[in-house]
């Protein structure tokens, strides 16, 4: 072989390899992932089309049910008139400002409960059912118990901190009421999930990185939230979509008075009470169209790190 050759062979073997892209098998495997999820998806698809198309096709019509015969399509109308106001945005704002504050407390909370949970050797059992016992409790059955609490007069909380005032009537303290009883209702939720992220986290790569001589601080964050991420994405996701729509705990503690309503509330008091589908219809596809935002930015930012992600051609 000449020296030309050799040099040619072997620059071809330090060359990488080509891309192929998928294996075979792994293509079976994606396509018997379809298969099997098929029938599911085309039966919640069946279910959940029908409502969305509906309410869409409402929220382009004068549709008052007080006024049926003066019912007519009217186009964007509807949210153009929604959008105009202010009524509109500042449930939009409460409703932003209870998931954000909720959502926050509740990881931190949630974290430091899982940490316990995780942790805990003598007793597991009753600190788990302890810490999750107020998930357990009905949303409204928690809220009417936290509305008499603050109640005037007969409420032990009101008595405590606001003897000569009443805190669900002022907009400021009903909404950290308000916000007080989400996180109280939900941290356990958060703090279920998160725990569910701890157990994946080997307690030998802990071990190495201690060996090393990581501080706790350094393994929580160099070791412990990365592989927690997939878990932390779901914890949150699910939480922010949960927060954004609220209608429970503010029904049943202001009714939405005082500028306290969330867009669920006043969605559901034009549907309901004013009988108004074309605007209530318009409400509740804007609400949609906001949750389905707030998934995909979550998506997007951690995507990564969603469960079943996997690297293919060195990206994922």
């Amino acid at each position: 072989m000449s020296v030309a050759s050799r040099e040619k062979a072997a620059s071809s073997a330090a060359a990488p390899a080509p891309r192929t892209g998928l294996s075979e098998g792994k293509k079976q495997e994606r396509k018997l992932g379809w298969l099997l999820c098929a029938p599911a998806a085309i039966v919640m698809v069946a279910v959940t089309a029908y409502p969305i198309i509906y309410s869409i096709w409402l929220s382009l019509q004068r549709y008052d049910l007080k006024f049926p015969d003066d019912r007519e399509f009217v186009g964007l109308a509807n949210y153009a008139t929604v959008l105009s106001n202010n009524y509109w945005w500042t449930a939009f704002g409460v409703t932003m400002l209870i998931t954000v504050i909720s959502v926050s407390v509740e990881l931190v909370l949630g974290m430091g409960l899982a940490l316990i949970m995780h942790r805990t050797i003598i007793g597991r059992g009753l600190v788990r059912t302890s810490a999750l016992i107020p998930y357990g409790i009905v949303t409204v059955v928690a809220a009417f118990s936290w509305r008499y609490a603050w109640t005037p007069g007969t409420g032990y909380l009101a008595n405590l901190f606001s003897p000569e005032g009443a805190p669900l009537t002022e907009r400021a303290s009903a909404l950290a009421i308000i916000i007080f009883a989400e996180i109280w209702k939900t941290t356990p939720f958060m703090a279920l999930l998160l725990m569910a992220g701890l157990a994946l986290v080997p307690d030998d790569l802990l071990k190495a990185a201690s060996m090393d001589g990581a501080s706790w601080w350094q393994r929580f964050t160099k070791v412990m939230l990365p592989v927690m991420k997939p878990a932390i994405l779901v914890a949150l996701l699910f939480r922010t979509l949960d927060a954004f729509r609220i209608f429970d705990n503010i029904y049943v503690l202001s009714a939405g008075a005082n500028e306290t309503s969330s867009v669920s509330m006043i969605a559901y008091n034009n549907l309901m009470r004013g009988l108004n589908l074309g605007i209530g219809s318009t409400m509740s596809v804007l609400i949609f169209l906001t949750v389905a935002i707030i998934a995909f930015v979550f998506v997007k930012l951690f995507g990564t790190a969603a469960p079943g992600s996997s690297d293919v051609d060195g990206r994922r």
